[in-house]
């Protein structure tokens, strides 16, 4: 099996696919034509071992015979790409020719409207997320301020006149701090008082 794979990536790709290169750079359309007599030849059988891979692939010899077969359309003297491309693909696609057009036209307006339908679905679904996130950020900050008492909020936006005594004001370590302050504020008041 490694065989196989090996020895299409070489001479199946690599090959063709140099000398498909010297073909354009030498601008000989003969050779143009005969590569792309294998390349679309090499495309319907990658297309067609697809499938045979999964009903065929315990058949005896059938790598062997795909080694074989990738030989038999690249070799110069049997030129069995252009045989099967001029016997078999060329009649058949200039047949069909017109209804492949039109499926492939139909199939482009299909894509293209299934893409902008999942496109508005992906955003809808997005902009719903959006908010969903929003409102429930709103509600986080209001259960917040909920939780914060009366005394608290007069004490964060710096209320001095604070009739709650100080045992009830200290429940925490960090509000602790917040009655000393009161504290000293209203011992400098107190002395300030006595002279």
């Amino acid at each position: 099996l490694f065989v196989f794979f090996f020895s299409r990536l070489i001479f199946g790709t690599l090959y063709p696919a140099y000398y498909s290169y010297k073909a354009v750079k030498s601008k000989d359309i003969k050779e143009y034509v005969k590569w792309m007599m294998y390349w679309i030849i090499f495309a319907l059988f990658t297309t067609a071992e697809t499938f045979t891979d999964i009903f065929l692939c315990w058949f005896p010899f059938y790598y062997e015979l795909k080694i074989a077969f990738v030989a038999w359309l690249l070799s110069p003297y049997t030129k069995g790409s252009s045989l099967l491309y001029r016997k078999f693909v060329h009649p058949t696609l200039s047949s069909k020719e017109k209804e492949i057009d039109d499926c492939l036209v139909q199939a482009k307006d299909r894509s293209y409207d299934a893409l902008v339908h999942f496109g508005k679905r992906g955003l809808n679904v997005a902009a719903t997320a959006a908010v969903m996130a929003a409102s429930k950020g709103q509600g986080a900050l209001s259960e917040r301020l909920r939780s914060f008492s009366m005394q608290d909020l007069s004490t964060i936006r710096g209320d001095s006149s604070s009739t709650v005594p100080p045992s009830v004001t200290v429940r925490t370590s960090s509000k602790q701090s917040q009655p000393k302050t009161s504290r000293s504020a209203s011992e400098g008041t107190g002395s300030s008082g006595k002279c």
